[in-house]
This record gives structure tokens, sequence and C-alpha cells, in this order.
């Protein structure tokens, strides 16, 4: 499979000359491995979930770490998070050497807790989400943007039929207690069914038998692993009552339409889930270009009990937002602007910047001026308006 660079790895060689220690995140098959060995070729590369180097580091953790070369890429430290101790107190002994110890790890829990207590300060942590159309022209609502997906689309269904048992069967029992993995599995579903839609817990525990407090653990366990983006409603109120619950994307659009049963990009376009699953593939753009760009995630929602509702704010700088209506149709006319106007009307202390984002095609007429202060944008232009380089 050929490589697709990666938008991360310009901060990802700056993290490296300034900390003692990098940590990679992020859903499993999303790159990780593959970036690191790229980014650092000389590096030497160890696999942490193999059974022989499991044995060698839980019997004597100290021999294992002075049999390295350094620089060592650590795949997968969450296989082995009391490891991090031992890294950190090598740090403290030559804090002047940086970049030797480049780990990866699918985000759990027990792997974030014990990153916070064992190397604050001493590790940069960056997320790598799956590939997103300024690294390939093949990641589209369909197929999504796993790498392996990417690469070989006549296999999809395959591949997220054997990435969903995989994910079922080890990670989400590796974070959580799932008795019943049949309900998990058709929890996920509903989960798909409701993508672009205010989270409302009762409407997902009610047909599946179980209780709110497990919807919401369950919830959790998607979103520290990556699998859903939960984008909540902007802070500030601009003299409204503002509704607080967030909306639900499943994060990767391709994961999303195999849960739907959504089987070609034909039927996605005949979908009545072609608005959410466009909507949640522009709010994911948007967050991994985010993090490529070492940025926190600063990606909200509007909505009033008025009706008022806004699909997307992002903040661009000290006092400065991005109002983003997102359209899934190739035409899009001056009413779809009323929403962003109105809020925009609305909005006191702030630079605001309007668009409505749709998917025009290679032939349609470019049209930017959709109303007075709206530009009707794609979302290959919307990107670097709403989220520059550094």
């Amino acid at each position: 499979m050929r490589y697709v660079r990666r938008e991360l790895t310009p901060v990802l060689r700056r993290a490296a000359r300034a900390f003692g220690a990098i940590l990679v995140t992020g859903p499993r098959r999303s790159g990780k491995t593959t970036l690191l060995r790229h980014a650092f070729p000389r590096a030497t590369y160890v696999l942490l979930e193999d059974p022989d180097v499991l044995a060698r580091i839980r019997a004597d953790p100290r021999s294992f770490l002075d049999g390295l070369t350094l620089p060592v890429i650590l795949d997968e430290i969450q296989a082995v998070p009391e490891l991090l101790r031992y890294v950190r107190s090598r740090i403290d002994a030559n804090p002047r050497r940086h970049g030797e110890w480049l780990l990866t790890g699918s985000q759990e829990a027990a792997l974030m807790q014990g990153v916070t207590e064992s190397m604050a300060g001493r590790a940069a942590v960056l997320d790598l989400w799956p590939l997103s159309v300024a690294e390939s022209p093949a990641v589209t609502p369909w197929r999504g943007g796993f790498p392996e997906v990417v690469a070989r689309p006549r296999d999809a269904d395959l591949w997220f039929a054997s990435y969903l048992r995989t994910y079922l069967e080890r990670d989400v029992r590796a974070v959580t207690n799932v008795r019943d993995l049949a309900v998990f599995r058709r929890f996920l579903a509903l989960v798909a069914a409701r993508t672009g839609q205010m989270l409302q817990r009762t409407e997902l525990a009610g047909p599946l038998g179980v209780s709110v407090p497990t919807v919401s653990q369950w919830l959790s366990v998607l979103e520290i692993t990556s699998q859903v983006l939960l984008v909540p409603p902007f802070h500030e109120n601009f003299g409204k009552r503002l509704v607080k619950s967030p909306r639900l994307y499943v994060a990767d659009a391709g994961l999303a339409c195999h849960l739907l049963g959504i089987a070609s990009s034909e039927e996605l376009e005949r979908s009545p889930f072609l608005g959410p699953v466009y909507e949640g593939f522009v709010a994911a753009e948007i967050a991994k270009r985010q993090a490529a760009t070492g940025r926190r995630r600063e990606l909200y929602h509007f909505r009033d009990p008025q009706g008022l509702e806004v699909d997307l704010v992002v903040p661009t700088g000290p006092r400065r937002l991005a109002l983003i209506e997102v359209k899934a149709a190739r035409t899009v006319v001056p009413q779809d602007a009323g929403p962003v106007t109105r809020l925009a009307a609305a909005v006191k202390g702030y630079d605001v910047e309007r668009y409505v984002v749709f998917r025009r095609g290679a032939g349609d007429p470019v049209m930017a001026a959709l109303a007075p202060g709206v530009r009707a944008l794609t979302l290959d232009e919307l990107l670097p308006r709403v989220v520059p380089r550094a």
C-alpha cells in the first residue's frame, strides 16, 4: 500500500525536538505506526502486543529497556501502561535528550491516565485521525478515511465488518465490562442511525432495554476510542436560551455507512441519511485538521428553543468565529444562508464569518456569494479558512 504523507508530520517532528517522548494516539488502524516508521526510519521498532515481548517486560522491565537501541518506537503502549513509569525515569535521567521515546497507543482511559500520571511535561501527546480529504482525494463520505479502506475500497464492507468484530471483542472489553456484545452491536447501529442528531440517551437506552447510565458508559467508550464525535453547544448564549445537548456523529463516515447498511456511493446519494452523514463528514474533517496542525479541538454547534440552529461554530482566533451551515446538495439557494445570518445578527463581541458548505461538482458553476456576507464554499475551500496552517 502506497504511503500517504500525513499532515501531522511537521508537528510530530517539531515535537520530537522539544520533548523526551511523543505519544501518538487515535483509533486503531488510523496509521499511527506507519506514520512513526516513515517519520523516523532509523528508530528501532518494538510491538508491545507481541506475547514474547510482553512476557519479557513483565518479568524484568528494566532489562528490557536496557536492551533497546534509541530512538525506539514502542507500538501499542496501552498493552503495558506500567512501562511508562520506567520510561519516565530514563527521560528524567537525560532531560536534554529529545525524541528518543516514540510511543503509539489506541485511546483508552487507562492509557491516558498513565500518561497524565507518569509523563506530564515529558511527552507530547498528538492525535492521529484516519486520512483526511487534504491527505487523499479518495477520502469520501461513503469510504471514510481509514487507510486500508481508501487503498482497497472494493473490500470496504469486509474490512469494516472485521474492524467492528476486533473492536467489539478486544478494545471495548478492555475498557469496560460489556456482557452482551450483540446488544452493544445494536447500540452501534442505533448511534449510526442518529448521527447528526442531538444526543438523547433515553432514546438509545429504550430500544435496547438497558439503563441510561449504561448508555452513558458505552458512549464514553466510543468517544475515548475516537469512534464517535460529540460536538458540544457553543458556550455563549448571545442573549438566547440554549439547547445544551451535544450533537452526535459517527467519527468516520465510512463506518457510519457500513453500520447503516449503505453499500455504495450511489446508495448513499439516494439515502435519507445523506445529509447527516455529510454533516458528520464535514465536522470530522475540521476536527482532523485541528489535530493535524497541533490545535486543540474547538468545534461546536448552536441551537435555541425557538428553532434557530447552526450546524457548526468554529473559533478561528481571539474573538473570531466561523458560523457554518452544511448542505449535502450540489445546489444551494440564498435561503440556505438564513440560519448563519440570523445567528450572526445576535452575536456581540466577535468578528464573525459566515459560510454555507456544499458539494459543488467539477462542472458546476462557482457561486461564492450566496447572500450578503455569506460565502458558499466546497469543503476543500472551507478548511483552510477555518483552520489555517500554523
